[in-house]
């Protein structure tokens, strides 16, 4: 009898490949009778390397020619990184995991001669290609100079020596999974650092009225990490905000409650807006909206107004468009 064919769609990227490799080799553990497979897709963010994210259209560039290619019924299952996901997705399909999560931090990789982000010279030069990081570190150290820098993990890590940086700036989740956890310089902790939008966590997408293959992916999902980071989304939602703009939000369990931070700043790193929230896991979604709102009427509107270079946002907690 043949075995049952299940077909993953995923990024060429080492650390990609990584991730999709981890699912493959989990669901034959489960099912010995399943054949999975994996279909390297090159997505339009693949494809830019020398134009800064920010520049070229946000989240949107690392799946959606494999939401396409799931859409022609190409492949069954999408392996994607959670921050690159955008909060919409595609009549039809929808995400259907979202795994437990792997460190969320962001690390600095650093030149030799600096243990800590203070060890850094006046005016050092720091590798990243987000706004996110770019702005949370320069509101810590407005001297230094931030640096776009594109391409995998282990480019990124040679651009250190390269482009002549005293750090890059990387997430702690892909130098685990692809073992460089021994060159990472030091942990940035997220209260200096917000994590990206579901940073650490990896979401299983799927075509939604495919019951058979949606039962066999099931176990995947890990209830805490999907609350927080489906929370993390709620905010990103609400705000309208993708790579473009530095947005961040960060969820904890402990017990059954769910603790939220979220943040919006201007691209310099001076104008910040952050605040923190607890609410019942239950309350996850509602309250990642609930956040954002309460951001937007403490000012966080003209800053995304700025970035955005256009009045959508008003400052009542509400949007005009």
């Amino acid at each position: 009898m043949a075995k049952q064919l299940l077909r993953i769609g995923t990024r060429a990227s080492a650390l990609a490949l990584w991730q999709a490799n981890w699912v493959k080799d989990e669901l034959e553990k489960r099912y010995p009778d399943l054949e999975v497979t994996l279909t390297k897709i090159k997505t339009q963010g693949d494809k830019i390397l020398d134009v800064p994210l920010a520049m070229v259209g946000g989240k949107g560039l690392f799946v959606k020619e494999i939401q396409e290619a799931m859409l022609r019924n190409e492949i069954d299952v999408a392996v994607h990184s959670m921050k690159d996901v955008p909060t919409f997705f595609p009549e039809g399909t929808g995400l259907r995991c979202i795994t437990e999560r792997e460190d969320p931090r962001d690390i600095l990789v650093l030149n030799e001669g600096c243990k800590s982000l203070d060890d850094i010279p006046q005016g050092g030069r720091i590798g990243t290609s987000s706004l996110r990081r770019k702005a949370q570190l320069l509101s810590l150290r407005p001297d230094l100079q931030m640096l776009d820098i594109r391409g995998n993990v282990q480019t990124r890590i040679s651009k250190l020596k390269d482009d002549n940086l005293d750090a890059v700036v990387l997430a702690a989740a892909g130098m685990h999974r692809l073992g460089f956890g021994d060159q990472i310089g030091v942990y940035l902790d997220p209260k200096t650092c917000l994590p990206a939008i579901g940073q650490g966590a990896l979401g299983l997408e799927s075509r939604l009225a495919d019951d058979e293959i949606n039962a066999l992916i099931d176990f995947f999902n890990h209830p805490e990490t999907a609350a927080a980071v489906i929370a993390e989304r709620a905010v990103l939602a609400t705000l309208e905000g993708g790579c473009q703009v530095p947005i961040a939000a960060f969820g904890t369990i402990e017990g059954d409650q769910l603790e939220l931070t979220a943040l919006v700043s201007s691209c310099d790193g001076q104008q910040i807006i952050k605040k923190t929230v607890t609410c019942a896991i239950a309350d996850a979604e509602a309250t990642g909206v609930a956040l954002a709102k309460q951001m937007l009427a403490a000012g966080a509107g003209p800053i995304l107004n700025e970035v955005y270079g256009c009045k959508t946002f008003s400052d009542d907690g509400g949007d005009k468009g």
